[in-house]
């Protein structure tokens, strides 16, 4: 999937916004926080099937629809793990292990955004990529409520409290912001 040039209008694009992400066969990717999987599954589908995705989420219901979606999709290269993503350990996954984390719209929902990334950082693979996006704050009546939101800026602070690289952004539309960071 090449990266799209054409801006993305309205609502975040899974495929286009998952086309910059730099995904490539045989990565071992973490859906921190999956949901029902609608960039988990497309991650998996550009890993190919030498590829792993483990998709973490701390509600059950999520992790359900995301299984479901991977078997209607016929992919077989997708684990799904119940996780609380602020207790450093608590994915299962090794340490340097993952070529990618996923932030997809979680970081917003937790008061402990360090400890999230403290995991994140621990599971990546030296030179691995974290790959953010987030509401934008001040972005309108859609999503979460503007004091839960963190703006772009303050968000690469705290990437770089630890010790995360920032690379680039990345077009998430009109109401998102995207990130993505090094180990």
């Amino acid at each position: 999937m090449e990266p799209t040039s054409v801006p993305l209008e309205g609502f975040l694009n899974p495929e286009a916004v998952v086309g910059e992400f730099g995904i490539t066969l045989g990565m071992n990717i973490a859906d921190f926080g999956c949901g029902a999987g609608h960039i988990g599954i497309l991650a998996a589908q550009l890993t190919g099937p030498d590829g792993h995705v483990l998709a973490l989420d701390i509600m059950e219901d999520k992790l359900d629809s995301f299984k479901a979606r991977a078997k209607a999709s016929g992919l077989e290269n997708v684990e799904t793990k119940r996780a609380n993503l602020e207790v450093l350990g608590n994915t299962g996954a090794g340490d340097d292990s993952q070529d990618m984390v996923l932030l997809i719209n979680i970081l917003f929902q937790s008061n402990k955004k360090q400890d999230i990334l403290k995991e994140a950082k621990r599971v990546l693979k030296p030179g691995g990529s974290a790959i953010l996006v987030e509401w934008k704050k001040g972005g309108g009546g859609f999503g979460p409520p503007n004091e839960l939101r963190t703006d772009a800026g303050e968000m690469q602070a705290i990437f770089a409290s630890e010790n995360f690289t920032f690379v680039r952004q990345l077009n998430a539309g009109q109401f998102h912001y995207g990130l993505i960071f090094k180990k």
